[in-house]
């Protein structure tokens, strides 16, 4: 049923992929895979391969992408993802030497992919468990692990019907989780060889902090002002913030909007909405950016140094339902976070809303609130910020765990 699945989906994908353009380069990317491996990989290149199914596990798995960069130069490291919005933005990574979208896992393609890729070594982020291809590295005895995973109990793992993809975690030889539950709900299933290591984002966003984060233009349109950066943010974060920014922008406290989507249709409707003055990321060469209220990023990949410029951030996705985005990011540079309701299913908002400087809100009364309580006292800023970067340094070390591991 799950290979018969597995084309069904495919003959979905191709037919989606005529009207979305998203799905449009998965699908174009996905013919290019085999081409790809055959021009770049040798049957005498030892390898190493990760895979990610999007950009925000590319980010999590990133610090032990580079110890192994550096640990085993005489490798050719060969990164897959899934998702266009992972592989479009990082094909061009020096953390690997080659970079493709993972074939969808039918038994042709994952025998084919693993005869190309020959792996000493595969490591897989989180999640996306294809079993055709973790059962076809088992089949050939290829070393895997799996990190930073997290689970839960209504997965299909540990239901009557998840035969196929409890075996596909068995390919693993050893999986790195999250947390305590996680560990345990594996060991429900007699999965054992399974540590608890926290997740590495704690030491990716550690790692940020040392980074060149200055940005020009940023502190050029903040200058003396209180900045509140809403990161990543979905239509339901919006419909609480803008009217808020339109009540409160102002030379002395300004906004910095970087929404989850930068389509031209999204950044018009953000604009028309705002009655304070406001400038576009695309439009910043040719405008003094001192004198806007509003900054609207318009592209992607600044969001991690911006939130160095940040007095408060709030970060979108938890007022909707599409997931809670990374909350580690901002907490790092000392800043108090705030965000929507739905956060069950992330253990560290969990975490950080009960030990650290992480504030939830259900409605636009209690934005204003938490908002109006942080703008006007430098105090519980700076307190709820210390908390946050404390809960930070605290949680790391996930990857020295996994990468002791990998060097036995």
């Amino acid at each position: 049923m799950y290979n018969i699945g597995i084309y069904i989906f495919s003959f979905v994908l191709n037919v989606l992929a005529r009207f979305n353009t998203k799905i449009k380069l998965g699908v174009d990317g996905r013919q290019q895979t085999f081409d790809i491996l055959l021009k770049n990989i040798n049957e005498t290149d030892k390898t190493i391969w990760f895979h990610c199914a999007s950009l925000g596990e590319y980010e999590q798995g990133l610090p032990v992408f580079d110890h192994i960069r550096e640990d085993y130069p005489q490798h050719k490291i060969v990164l897959s993802f899934f998702s266009p919005s992972g592989y479009e933005i990082r094909k061009n990574t020096n953390v690997a030497d080659v970079v493709v979208y993972l074939p969808l896992d039918t038994k042709a393609n994952s025998k084919r992919f693993i005869k190309l890729l020959n792996p000493e070594l595969t490591i897989f982020v989180k999640y996306d468990i294809w079993p055709n291809l973790l059962l076809e590295l088992k089949h050939q005895n290829k070393r895997a692990i799996l990190i930073s995973a997290l689970f839960r109990k209504k997965q299909s793992y540990f239901k009557f019907y998840g035969n196929r993809l409890r075996k596909a975690l068995f390919a693993f030889e050893h999986i790195f989780v999250q947390d305590e539950n996680s560990k345990v709900l594996l060991e429900s299933i007699s999965y054992n060889a399974v540590t608890v290591s926290g997740d590495t984002r704690y030491d990716r966003v550690s790692n940020q902090i040392e980074q060149n984060n200055t940005l020009d233009f940023i502190a050029e349109f903040k200058s003396d002002s209180t900045c509140v950066v809403i990161g990543s943010s979905w239509e339901e974060d919006e419909a609480l913030l803008i009217p808020y920014i339109n009540t409160n922008a102002s030379e002395r406290l300004k906004f910095i909007i970087a929404p989850h989507e930068t389509t031209g249709s999204h950044i018009h409707s953000i604009r028309s909405k705002l009655s304070a003055s406001t400038v576009l990321f695309s439009e910043k060469a040719a405008k003094k950016l001192a004198d806007y209220h509003v900054f609207i990023i318009d592209t992607i990949g600044l969001l991690s140094k911006i939130y160095s410029y940040a007095d408060i951030a709030y970060i979108g996705g938890a007022m909707g339902k599409t997931g809670l985005h990374n909350i580690l990011e901002p907490a790092t540079f000392g800043i108090p976070v705030v965000i929507g309701k739905n956060y069950k299913n992330f253990p560290e908002a969990f975490a950080m809303i009960k030990d650290a400087g992480v504030l939830t809100i259900h409605d636009y009364k209690q934005l204003q609130s938490v908002l109006n309580t942080l703008i006007e006292s430098n105090e519980n800023r700076n307190e709820l910020g210390e908390e946050n970067l404390k809960f930070i340094k605290k949680s790391k070390g996930a990857v020295v765990q996994i990468m002791n591991y990998i060097r036995i």
